[in-house]
């Protein structure tokens, strides 16, 4: 029997979710044109991997919204995340972020006048993170092929392999 290079639990982290952990933990997505947002915090021993689908909330249904369907949206992922981590004591300062996806997977045909849902993804988390105080330690946004990330919350390593 061989043993695993890290005994960390695993947790899948799927399209519209959010994951926030206590523990040392490997907390895995797969991205294409959604985004994924880690954020470490060492001091606490503090981890979260976001993999909002949208970009912005729609304005007629942000009051409505539970956050299990808000987490959908980039903007309000980043925002329910960032009160996660006050409310656990981190200042948003000491908090790593790290960036991904936003790929163009599904563009067949580039129209160069519309913006794509990754490129729109990616522009919304940068803005968003930065008027919530964060600073993007770390990203690999674009590109024409998905991702999967391996986010180690006790490292703050994120593991990135490109599909072919």
């Amino acid at each position: 029997m061989q043993e695993h290079e890290s005994p960390l639990p695993e947790v899948f982290v799927q399209p519209g979710e959010s994951y926030l952990v206590q523990q040392p933990t490997i907390l895995r997505t797969l991205l294409g044109s959604c985004v994924g947002i880690a954020f470490w915090a060492p001091r606490l021993g503090l981890g979260a991997l976001c993999h909002p689908m949208l970009p912005r909330t729609p304005p007629k249904a942000a009051a409505s919204l539970s956050r299990s369907a808000g987490r959908r949206y980039v903007d309000f992922a980043i925002r329910d995340l960032a009160h996660q981590f006050d409310a656990l004591g981190a200042r948003r300062d000491e908090v790593e972020v790290k960036l991904f996806g936003g790929g163009d997977v599904l563009v067949m045909t580039p129209n160069l006048n519309r913006p794509t849902v990754g490129r729109l993804n990616s522009e919304v988390a940068i803005k968003v993170l930065e008027e919530e105080g964060f600073s993007v330690v770390a990203s690999s946004l674009g590109g024409k092929r998905g991702v999967n990330i391996h986010f180690n919350t006790e490292s703050g390593e994120v593991l990135l392999q490109r599909h072919t």
